[in-house]
């Protein structure tokens, strides 16, 4: 039961970050609208594939920490101290790597401090820490905590204001880490350190779903258990809504319970379809390549993105993509699934030969 278990949680895992590699790899100026992130309050489809993946995160940080029994002793705290430099440094070094593909190698007066892989690494210390030191059994009291008090830190300090002078959100990056070290495309960075709060309780709440998983005493349970808090977590988000409307910048505590919701309620489909109706394995190889080396690949695929952007190959590419297919959104999408194909293609060795790049 646990294999199956494990197994419907890389086919989730894997759609998560396949998808994550193909919404961020649209080309040319004409790319469909849900397949790009909302500009601020609001959420597409493309909204989903980061908490998704974080969400995945928090359970698989509880089953992993069980077998330590949760207690600490050296080997563990170093282990997930390296763990959290590693994913943090990987994440600035991938900022780097851009400044260095436009020949700024020695630009760090301009290196931006947070990103995708930086926001993995503290959510992951963070719940790894919390799951080692405090009650299990406080988990969802902590979550409301966290995201009633950044509720009122976002009505308090113009959280939703479309302008960094006002947002205090913003304010509070600029002024700890200066504005060239941030993101420039949004009023607030999207992973910056005051958003972090909530994206702490929303892996804490994948971590809370991990607990119910291995509590269940059958597949059937677990089903249940996932499909109910997936309902009850959207009906909260949506309720929410109204007063704190959805927003991926600044990680909205509606954004929190909606994404994770739904989390909860495809991986309740999946282990339905997976585990109790018993699809066959050879029909999930797709996803699985992703689901076993997740952020090796997403990885790869940042470095890649940035390479192909600064030698002109994606614009090369697009175009003799946009010669033979005359919509351009169409020969973007084709591009992003070419991209995507690419990464199927260097995981799938690695999956076969079950050779699992762990960060």
């Amino acid at each position: 039961m646990e294999k199956k278990r494990l197994l419907s949680l890389d086919v989730l895992r894997g759609m998560t970050v396949c998808l994550m590699i193909l919404v961020n790899n649209g080309a040319g100026e004409h790319i469909y609208s849900t397949l790009q992130h909302s500009k601020w309050n609001g959420m597409t489809p493309c909204d989903l594939v980061f908490p998704f993946f974080l969400f995945i995160m928090g359970i698989s940080t509880f089953l992993s920490l069980k077998q330590t029994n949760f207690a600490w002793n050296r080997q563990t705290a170093y282990k997930i101290a390296k763990r959290t430099v590693l994913l943090f440094a990987i994440g600035l070094f991938i900022n780097w790597f851009d400044l260095l593909q436009q020949g700024r190698a020695l630009d760090f007066e301009h290196l931006r401090i947070w990103g995708v892989m930086q926001r993995i690494a503290i959510c992951y210390g963070a719940v790894s820490v919390f799951a080692l030191s405090i009650n299990h059994k406080r988990t969802l009291p902590l979550i409301a905590t966290l995201l009633i008090a950044y509720a009122i830190f976002l009505m308090l300090g113009n959280g939703y204001a479309y302008d960094s002078q006002q947002n205090l959100i913003a304010q509070i990056d600029i002024h700890l880490f200066g504005q060239a070290h941030l993101y420039h495309k949004s009023p607030v960075d999207p992973e910056g350190l005051a958003s972090s709060l909530p994206a702490i309780a929303h892996t804490l709440i994948g971590f809370y779903c991990g607990r119910l998983m291995a509590m269940a005493r059958t597949t059937e349970e677990k089903v249940l258990k996932f499909m109910l808090a997936g309902g009850v977590l959207v009906l909260i988000g949506y309720l929410a809504s109204f007063g704190l409307p959805l927003n991926k910048r600044i990680w909205s505590p509606s954004y929190v319970c909606i994404t994770c919701g739904l989390a909860a309620t495809c991986l309740g489909l999946l282990m339905y379809v997976i585990d109790m109706k018993g699809v066959s394995r050879s029909r999930l190889t797709f996803f699985l390549v992703f689901g076993t080396n997740p952020l090796f690949l997403y990885v790869v695929s940042e470095l890649l993105s940035i390479l192909f952007g600064s030698r002109a190959w994606k614009e090369e590419l697009y175009g003799t993509l946009h010669a033979i297919i005359i919509n351009p959104y169409l020969a973007s999408l084709v591009y992003a699934l070419l991209f995507t194909l690419l990464h199927a293609a260097i995981g799938y060795p690695l999956w076969k030969k079950k050779i699992y790049i762990k960060l």
